[in-house]
Parts: structure tokens; C-alpha cells; sequence
């Protein structure tokens, strides 16, 4: 008689538990339009003799000058292997970053900024 009930109160908690409301999925999100780039970003600017010497001379925009001294930095290993958040600098680098040795990432944009006209 012991067993009947039990398998009656199981029987009982499963159907309450099958019968639990699920939680809604919220509505799908429209997707936002994109972004078009800011034209001063893509306005070609004439790097420093300087910055030529790593970038080339020739006018380009800011975010192929961003590009091109990454692709510097990654390819002559640059980078501080212990913060890679730094940038030691080379000779070509020395003379872009101020006569510093070594500049955090952000600043090395606010340095080679100084570097176009």
C-alpha cells in the first residue's frame, strides 16, 4: 500500500512539472543599419618623413596608417612579449614615438597623429 502511494505522489509531481509555463523568448532584435565610416578617418593624409620610413609616402587615411604600422609592429616583433599593450621601438619607430624607447598602444596613436598633415 506504501508503494501505490509513492508512486502516485511521483506521478502527481510529474505532471505538475510538465505542466510549468515556460519562460517567453524574448522578440527578436532588428538589426541597427551600419555604420558608415566618418569621413575624417578615410580623408588621405601626408605622413611625416618619419612615419614614410615605416608607412610609406604616399597619402593615405588614418586607418590605413593605423593598419600598415601594426602590420610594422607584428612583423619586426615589437611587441613586449610580457605586456602586449607596449611597443618597444626600433630606429625607424624611435623617431615616431619621440625619441621613446617604449609607448603603450594608445599612445602610439596620439604619437604618430602628431606624424600627419
Amino acid at each position: 500500500m506504501a508503494t501505490k502511494k509513492a508512486t502516485a505522489k511521483k506521478a502527481t509531481a510529474k505532471k505538475a512539472m510538465a505542466k510549468k509555463p515556460t519562460a517567453k523568448k524574448p522578440a527578436a532584435k532588428k538589426r541597427a543599419a551600419k555604420r558608415t565610416p566618418n569621413a575624417a578617418f578615410m580623408k588621405p593624409m601626408m605622413p611625416s618623413s618619419a612615419l614614410a620610413a615605416v608607412v610609406g609616402s604616399k597619402a593615405l587615411p588614418r586607418t590605413e596608417v593605423t593598419k600598415k604600422l601594426w602590420a610594422y609592429v607584428k612583423k619586426n616583433k615589437l611587441q613586449d612579449p610580457k605586456n602586449k599593450r607596449m611597443i618597444n621601438a626600433d630606429a625607424n619607430l624611435y623617431g615616431v614615438f619621440g625619441g621613446k624607447k617604449q609607448v603603450s598602444m594608445f599612445e602610439m596613436t596620439k604619437l604618430v597623429s602628431k606624424h600627419l598633415k
